[in-house]
């Protein structure tokens, strides 16, 4: 069998608009591959925040944790209330940049998971999220 032909960057650039501003993460672009759980978002982009109980420092702490533990991820960014890392995709090496903050305004971690390229993930960064959240809980 030969070897695949080469395709080009998978991993596409790191955005350079993430973070938090104001308190919020950036909003999801247009497509559909992309979730978050603040602002003003319609049922295809809506995900519900990482809730958690107790001590928020112990709660970044168990979230560094879980992300860590997952496959094919790099942690970018990490603070006492900001989480950034790239999940990069077992086959093809497409990347997922996924970002939490501890907002203390809600008592809750908020949470924006988006692909940097294509359109559709099929659903990707939203499994992703629920499988963090299942490993996160209870706190």
């Amino acid at each position: 069998m030969g070897a695949l032909p080469f395709i080009g960057n998978m991993a596409g650039d790191r955005p350079t608009n993430l973070g938090v501003k104001e308190g919020k993460l950036t909003p999801c672009p247009d497509s559909p591959n992309c979730v978050i759980s603040q602002g003003n978002t319609d049922a295809e982009h809506a995900i519900a925040p990482l809730a958690f109980s107790g001590d928020p420092a112990e709660a970044m702490a168990k979230l560094a944790t879980v992300v860590k533990a997952m496959p094919r991820t790099t942690v970018i960014e990490s603070t006492d209330n900001y989480l950034y890392a790239e999940f990069a995709s077992k086959l093809m090496g497409f990347v997922d940049d996924v970002e939490f903050y501890l907002d203390p305004a809600e008592s809750a971690i908020q949470v924006r998971s988006a692909s940097r390229m294509g359109k559709s993930d099929l659903g990707v960064n939203r499994q992703r999220v629920e499988a963090i959240r299942q490993e996160f809980q209870p706190l």
